[in-house]
């Protein structure tokens, strides 16, 4: 098993940030089949293949996905869409693990 660990900053309001991942989610969800639920401030998402949760801090995104077998060979361009994607949208900054 791989996994994918991101951790994001940013500068949003706590609900700025929750829509954020909503939306974060709700792209993932078209795009790959993904089901997500909120559970407090984090939301848990899995599929065939993949789980894992983002956690809304107060300054931060952490973004935590397992990757099966299948998926192990795309875990970095996995990784580098969602750093593109969480820039793009919410301008958030990164840093190592």
């Amino acid at each position: 098993m791989s996994v994918i660990d991101i951790h994001a900053h940013h500068q949003l309001s706590h609900d700025e940030a929750q829509r954020a991942a909503e939306e974060l989610s709700r792209d993932l969800s078209r795009k790959f089949s993904i089901d997500y639920c909120w559970e407090g401030d984090s939301i848990h998402f899995q599929r065939p293949g993949v789980h894992g949760e983002i956690q809304i801090g107060p300054s931060e995104l952490h973004i935590k996905a397992h990757l099966g077998f299948m998926l192990m060979m795309l875990k970095n361009p996995i990784e580098l869409e969602v750093v593109r994607y969480l820039k793009e949208h919410f301008g958030c900054r990164f840093s190592d693990g």
